[in-house]
């Protein structure tokens, strides 16, 4: 009898209900994409932040560098053991770097020798015109910046020779950088290339590591190879571990209030549609009354129609807010917002609560008396 009184009811008012359920499935679909959303949020950013390049650098400390006057160098085996001994499977990409200032023709230059099949990794957002992968395994080849190029009037093709105090490289430029900061002004060979013209073996300046995940996670492993690696100076870069925490926590903030408001908002309108089908419900009610009914069971009823309507508006606005964070992620990272089956119970609950809120006028049906309700009053 009750789930056919139900029934009843969710027939008898189908108008003024459908505004109701419209007004949830919306709220669903929109809350249910935010969350989506902030479940995904940290790994996107951090996806999107390693576009950055580097957030870690490993180079001589400041006791090193003071104390003999000159910028120090690293023992290169020394510190690709320690990473290497981590084996931290967040690690994109680690290469040293190896950095001297010489000369082609009659222009001071700055050479970087790196591991150059290393360097899409560790910078994805470089730009490097030229077929230079095909030809970056050859000793010979290199990577010039464009600023660079520009005043050496330099293409893709053209030969290079440097020369360091009394020794000479020949190269042969295989790409051109586009990097947009300092590295435009420079010039990328191989490392051993480098080490040789620097007649430095073994030895690096600096080391660059690309390391995916929270600025947390990020500083916690920093702090372990600072650890294995005493005597050097292990830093994550700042600017970017800390903007990224920061920007995630600025999203996650407003993420969390637009759901507040969307929810207070939906309630609202819940309130509205129930106080005017409560003016309508008194008939009934007084009826129900009449015949014997409880008032507890009389508002269990109503509070089952509105629980009713919480749980499809939720589970229909679910299914469109997964689309709908497919869709922002598309716009946003260029990449599809991954569904979590957690959203779904989670909508739902969130819209019985809300509806169960916005359903108050009902609960008054209960102060309803049925000989007021017969003389017409």
């Amino acid at each position: 009898m009750f789930w056919r009184l139900l029934w009843k009811l969710l027939r008898g008012s189908g108008g003024r209900l459908a505004v109701a359920i419209l007004s949830l499935v919306s709220c669903a679909m929109v809350v249910s994409a935010l969350l989506n959303l902030e479940f995904d949020i940290e790994r996107k950013l951090t996806q999107e932040f390693r576009m950055l390049g580097a957030n870690i650098l490993v180079s001589p400390s400041d006791a090193q560098i003071s104390g003999s006057g000159a910028a120090e160098v690293m023992s290169e085996n020394e510190v690709s053991a320690a990473i290497a001994a981590l084996k931290e499977p967040a690690v994109v990409a680690a290469s040293p770097f190896l950095y001297v200032v010489a000369n082609t023709e009659k222009t001071p230059v700055v050479v970087a020798g790196t591991k150059l099949e290393e360097l899409s990794k560790l910078e994805p957002a470089w730009k490097i015109d030229g077929d230079w992968k095909s030809s970056r395994e050859s000793a010979a080849s290199c990577l010039v910046g464009r600023n660079v190029a520009r005043q050496l009037q330099l293409v893709v093709g053209s030969p290079l020779r440097l020369t360091y105090l009394n020794e000479n490289a020949q190269f042969t430029v295989a790409g051109i950088v586009d990097a947009g900061g300092a590295e435009d002004n420079q010039i990328f060979v191989g490392l051993a290339e480098a080490q040789s013209l620097a007649t430095l073996p073994g030895k690096i300046s600096v080391a660059q590591l690309s390391v995916s995940g929270t600025s947390n996670s990020i500083s916690n492993y920093a702090a372990r190879l600072a650890t294995a690696l005493p005597v050097y100076e292990v830093r994550p870069v700042r600017q970017i571990t800390e903007a990224e925490g920061d920007l995630l926590s600025r999203i996650r903030l407003l993420i969390v209030s637009m759901v507040i408001l969307i929810l207070v908002l939906t309630a609202l309108c819940v309130l509205g549609t129930m106080a005017a089908l409560a003016m309508e419900r008194r008939q009934d009610v007084g009826l129900m009354k009449a015949l014997g009914g409880s008032i507890g069971r009389i508002v269990t009823l109503f509070m089952a129609e509105v629980g009713v309507l919480g749980a499809a508006g939720g589970f229909v606005g679910a299914i469109l807010g997964v689309e709908l964070s497919r869709w922002m992620g598309q716009r946003v990272f260029g990449t599809a917002i991954s569904s979590r089956w957690e959203i779904f119970p989670l909508t739902i609950v969130l819209m019985v609560a809300v509806a169960l809120a916005g359903a108050l006028p009902l609960r008054l049906l209960g102060k309803v008396k049925p000989a007021v309700i017969f003389r017409g009053e």
